[in-house]
């Protein structure tokens, strides 16, 4: 069945004691549109079955849902029906079908992925300079290797082996960030909001794991996005083609105020990370959401 952009393949378990029970539950519903699902059963002991969408009688067309309709769906396709003493389990596997303009923008983003960060690139250099310049403007960067990155979070004196990991584009997300929320950017820096834990994150070094979190989150190193979550972001980012980096700042923003709710210290990083995505999925799966800053915790940005 299409449904929007996707195309979904479902199985459906079933533990039934009437088909009855289940005529009416197994219907997605929209004005002018019915689809339903003919489901195999069997009085046997429950076994894995398919079902496979039809048709409505009252149409010749295939049945298209509305994309609102389609994220509803997809929140509550582990629903467990346990009234009677019933459960039912739905799993699919869903194609995101991207539009030209969506895979041109996915294009140009996973070609700044694909920029390693190099010391023997002056460009490079430049830009991390400038970090340093946005970070603080009030100290002069003796070198390029100093033990003066230490302050911003860095875990050496040479930043340029922690961007290993992120590559080039985790620098311009720090970079974007200074320069587009400075208020923000700087009460992260020094740590100027909130009762802190005496072992702190290092700056620099989450951020670097953000950038990396958000790409995995987003499917982005594959070809299409495997989930919805990459999917709606597609729709973000064919209208703004900062989404991403704007997504960051939100994402950046979000950990730290988990980290402070959560009076984190350094060893439970990971943990609020994982809070901190689990958060961020659940808000692009919000309902009636255009643009990446109708994100509930984009305010969070823009807060005094």
């Amino acid at each position: 069945m299409r449904v929007g952009s996707f195309v979904f393949r479902y199985e459906v378990s079933l533990a039934i004691e009437s088909h009855a029970h289940y005529s009416n539950k197994l219907k997605l519903k929209r004005p002018n549109l019915s689809v339903d699902f003919a489901v195999r059963y069997a009085q046997s002991p429950p076994k894995l079955r398919t079902a496979t969408p039809r048709r409505s009688i009252n149409s010749d067309r295939r049945p298209v849902c509305s994309f609102a309709a389609r994220r509803r769906f997809v929140r509550g396709r582990e629903e467990d029906f346990s009234k009677s003493g019933t459960r039912k389990r739905l799993r699919f596997v869903f194609i995101c079908v991207v539009t030209p303009a969506q895979e041109e923008c996915l294009q140009r983003l996973q070609n700044r992925m694909e920029v390693a960060y190099d010391t023997s690139i002056p460009q490079h250099q430049e830009a991390l300079k400038g970090l340093w310049k946005l970070s603080f403007p009030e100290e002069e960067l003796h070198a390029i290797v100093s033990e003066q990155w230490k302050e911003m979070g860095w875990q050496g004196k040479d930043p340029s082996t922690d961007f290993r990991g992120g590559g080039f584009i985790s620098l311009e997300n720090l970079l974007y960030f200074a320069k587009r929320f400075p208020k923000s950017f700087q009460d992260l820096l020094r740590k100027q909001v909130g009762d802190r834990s005496v072992w702190e994150y290092p700056f620099a070094v989450a951020g670097i794991n953000i950038t990396f979190m958000l790409i995995q989150m987003l499917g982005l190193e594959t070809v299409k996005p495997p989930s919805i979550v990459g999917e709606t972001f597609l729709r973000f980012l064919s209208v703004n083609e900062s989404a991403f980096d704007i997504l960051y700042c939100i994402a950046f923003k979000l950990m730290d105020h988990q980290w402070l709710s959560m009076r984190a210290s350094y060893m439970e990083f990971n943990t609020v990370m994982k809070s901190t995505r689990r958060q961020l999925e659940r808000e692009i799966m919000v309902e009636d959401i255009t643009y990446i800053e109708d994100m509930p915790s984009y305010s969070l940005l823009l807060s005094q």
